[in-house]
């Protein structure tokens, strides 16, 4: 089991919060951290948005990689829609160069539409952006030199596209909110699944796994590795731990939902969803431990990452949430994971 942590790098709006510039270096400061603790996987985000400082995700990673030694380095997502396949596969193949071989895509489809406007799309191709973008960005990967057209970028004739990354092939997994068609899409291409579960109850999202796995096998793909993305939190008690994480997250939730139409937050709802059954894996380092094994049941997962720096969550804290996950989570989930795993015969 694979433990880490992604964040989009989250940007105080009150002018005498933490700006950009600060965050982004908070951010790389975590990311040493997390490698320095055991953790195994950091990931960016990538947003368009006042409220995010981490439009470009690649040149984050970029800057972690040269602090990091061993974790992996992942976009978590890259908004793959609105974005050219070529530059996305250039930049990480620069990253995966820096990282001596750490670096993925995560590619989706985006939560946000402010991203389509900007790069000139139209939201009403949504889904044909993303089919055709995911098709080429899989044919830079397979073949240095690429003959390919669509709908929606220039083509490519015999074009050679470097650099070359070290990995062969650059990890690309699919990131989906729960769209059966996407995860299907990911297991017919024989792709790893990032699943992100930030509200309800992650048994209602299993069958999702279940999903993936007979589209691959229908394929004639082998099995390929699933994550879960989750909002959470790790402090000293459970107390701390929501009492830190809460003020953030419910600002955060309250912004979005306003835009969208969603009621607002309260603490009530919150706590509920710290429970075993709920989706926030929020709590003392055991009962995170606890929590990520009882998703282990349902899912047979392989990564767990957690959005740790929500909001205005303090570096101070996600700095000592980080420790918490690498020294105190680690060690218990790894240790579970391997004694359920089967006997080799």
């Amino acid at each position: 089991m694979e433990l880490g942590t992604y964040t989009f790098v989250d940007v105080d709006l009150d002018p005498a919060g933490v700006g950009p510039a600060q965050r982004l270096r908070e951010v790389v400061a975590e990311a040493a951290l997390a490698d320095e603790v055991g953790l195994d996987v950091v990931g960016i985000g990538e947003h368009h948005r006042a409220d995010y400082a981490a439009s470009s995700p690649a040149t984050v990673l970029a800057a972690i990689a040269a602090r990091t030694e061993r974790v992996r380095l992942t976009s978590a997502v890259t908004v793959l829609s609105s974005d050219d396949p070529v530059r996305v596969f250039q930049q990480f193949a620069t990253v995966d160069g820096l990282s001596d071989g750490r670096a993925e895509i995560m590619a989706g489809r985006g939560s946000f539409t402010e991203s389509f406007p900007l790069f000139g799309h139209d939201l009403a191709d949504y889904d044909e952006l993303f089919a055709e973008k995911l098709d080429l960005l899989l044919a830079l990967r397979a073949h240095e030199r690429v003959t390919w057209s669509g709908r929606f970028r220039a083509p490519l004739h015999d074009q050679p596209v470097h650099p070359r990354p070290v990995q062969d092939p650059l990890p690309v997994w699919l990131a989906v909110g729960g769209n059966p068609r996407s995860v299907v899409r990911a297991g017919t291409l024989g792709l790893p699944l990032a699943l992100a579960i930030i509200g309800g109850m992650p048994e209602r999202f299993a069958p999702l796994a279940r999903l993936h796995r007979e589209a691959l096998q229908r394929a004639g793909h082998g099995p390929r590795p699933l994550s879960l993305n989750l909002h959470g939190f790790v402090a000293g008690s459970a107390a701390a731990a929501a009492d830190v994480y809460y003020p953030a997250h419910s600002g955060v939730m309250d912004r979005i939902g306003a835009e969208r139409g969603w009621g607002p937050t309260n603490r009530a709802a919150f706590d509920a969803q710290t429970g075993l059954r709920g989706a926030y894996v929020v709590g003392e380092p055991e009962a995170v431990a606890e929590k990520i094994l009882f998703h282990h049941e349902l899912f047979g997962h392989d990564r767990t990452l957690l959005q740790l720096g929500i909001g205005t969550v303090p570096h101070r804290e996600v700095m000592r949430a980080i420790e918490l996950l690498g020294t105190e989570v680690a060690p218990l989930v790894r240790a579970e994971v391997a004694r359920r795993a089967p006997a080799a015969v």
